[in-house]
């Protein structure tokens, strides 16, 4: 009977050299980046597919279903890369969430730059006549509530997207194209998934690939996610809740203001919300220039340094 073939075989000079059949999964670096990618793929779905039949049943309000419908997703993101990270024998902190000392300072740091961010846009419309910000529409307990529930929604909503495309996918990728020929591609693909919400236009999900594109500069100066996590978090907290507008054409329960938009789409960017006005490139610009006046330097570049073991 005829036995299977070792995944390894002799060299003529006693060295162990790779099977044709292993170095179809694996290259110099551990498992192919294509296999990686379909592999960290093949599992989200299915742990989505599962946490979506788990939770199906549980019978609660809007808000709730939406706050564990994205704690799945975040899950279904996590699960793979955490499986991943085992198979390719790295550390899971290489994927953009590494637990060390300031990650925490980062994170807070690009919590103030998105709030402000969102800010400084919305008081240029405001100076142009075509923002009102309105008055305050909750008070009281209902005020804490809101701000609370909308302050984690967005941050597991920020820690979901941000680790689904500028995580592993970003990482591997990386490893195959390079760092910025893989951000771009993620970019792109980041903005189209915005078309699939309700309510967005074409300009709104450019925006959202530039944004996409400013983020993945934060990944590659500060060496993790923890800034743009940060930065996404605060920047839909302050869209959706704190200043009230429609965020890819959704107006969010249990906003704080009565604020409203006025003039023309293209600078308002109309029941789209701000991503679909043309001012929103010039603020991520103006945004993405102080980022790199501020980190000039690239941080060490994972792919090159975090090889398996």
């Amino acid at each position: 009977m005829n036995k299977l073939k070792p995944l390894s075989e002799s060299a003529s000079d006693g060295t162990d050299r790779p099977s044709p059949r292993r170095r179809i999964f694996f290259g110099g670096d551990g498992l192919r980046p294509g296999w990686g990618l379909a592999l960290y793929l093949v599992t989200f779905v299915t742990v989505l597919g599962i946490g979506g039949w788990l939770t199906e049943s549980i019978a609660v309000g809007r808000l709730r279903g939406q706050l564990i419908s994205e704690t799945v997703f975040l899950i279904a993101a996590v699960v793979p890369g955490l499986a991943m990270a085992r198979i390719e024998k790295r550390s899971f902190g290489v994927y953009g969430l590494p637990m060390r000392r300031g990650c925490l300072e980062l994170f807070g740091a690009g919590a103030v730059w998105g709030f402000l961010g969102m800010t400084i846009f919305l008081a240029v419309l405001h100076g142009l006549h075509a923002f009102d910000f309105g008055h305050v529409v909750l008070h009281g307990n209902r005020l804490v509530k809101f701000a609370v529930f909308w302050a984690l929604y967005f941050l597991i909503v920020g820690f979901f997207e941000e680790f689904l495309l500028r995580g592993y996918m970003q990482f591997t990728l990386a490893r195959q194209l390079s760092f910025w020929w893989a951000a771009v591609l993620l970019s792109v693909v980041f903005g189209a998934i915005h078309l699939a919400n309700k309510g967005e236009a074409w300009i709104g999900a450019l925006a959202a690939g530039f944004i996409g594109l400013f983020l993945c500069l934060t990944l590659r100066r500060t060496g993790s996610l923890w800034f743009a996590v940060g930065f996404h978090t605060a920047w839909d907290w302050g869209e959706s809740f704190f200043y009230s507008v429609p965020d890819s054409g959704q107006i969010s329960p249990g906003h704080l203001l009565s604020s409203s938009f006025h003039g023309p789409r293209w600078v308002t960017g109309g029941t789209v919300g701000p991503e679909g006005s043309v001012l929103c490139f010039v603020v991520i610009a103006v945004v993405w220039v102080a980022f790199g006046a501020m980190y000039p330097r690239a941080a060490r570049d994972p792919t090159r340094t975090a090889n398996p073991s």
